[in-house]
């Protein structure tokens, strides 16, 4: 099974993925396979005000991203796929049998944004501009079947992702 787990910068999916990875790990192998991983060389993401604009789909290299889950899906039972454009690239989307996307508001993301200093402190404009990619290209397509949407500005649900993936 190939789990696609989409959101804004933020959102916690990161922390849904290793949770699933925990509850799985003693009785299948899992495996967590993140966008950021498959970023491009810093010379080739496009630039914003000089800044160097991690996030947005031109930053991922889509291709070997999409390689990496078809081979993992070879040698292991569960495959978590997470990041802010899980659900941009056609192909890597068409490869996830179970989608969950994870909603926060905007208030949310900005409290969380300002305290995420993993990367530095980052420019309230670029903040705002990281919030309008996700609006533009992170998205999932509210027609999308298959996918269950959480709101994730309190601790998510895990018996009710559980029950969505089982």
């Amino acid at each position: 099974m190939i789990i696609g787990i989409g959101g804004v910068s933020t959102a916690g999916k990161s922390s849904l993925a290793f949770q699933l990875r925990k509850h799985f790990s003693p009785k299948a192998k899992v495996k967590i396979l993140c966008q950021d991983d498959f970023i491009l060389p810093e010379s080739e993401i496009p630039r914003i005000k000089k800044h160097i604009d991690w996030e947005c789909p031109d930053s991922i290299d889509h291709d070997m991203y999409f390689q990496a889950l078809q081979r993992e899906r070879k040698v292991n039972e569960i495959i978590i796929s997470e990041g802010l454009f899980a659900f941009n690239d056609e192909r890597v989307g068409s490869l996830y049998d179970k989608r969950i996307f994870l909603m926060i508001e905007r208030e949310t993301f900005w409290k969380r944004k300002l305290a995420d200093l993993r990367w530095g402190k980052e420019p309230e404009w670029y903040i705002e501009h990281i919030w309008n990619n996700y609006l533009k290209f992170g998205k999932i397509a509210s027609e999308r079947e298959n996918v269950l949407r959480l709101h994730s500005d309190s601790k998510v649900d895990l018996e009710k992702v559980l029950e969505y993936l089982l």
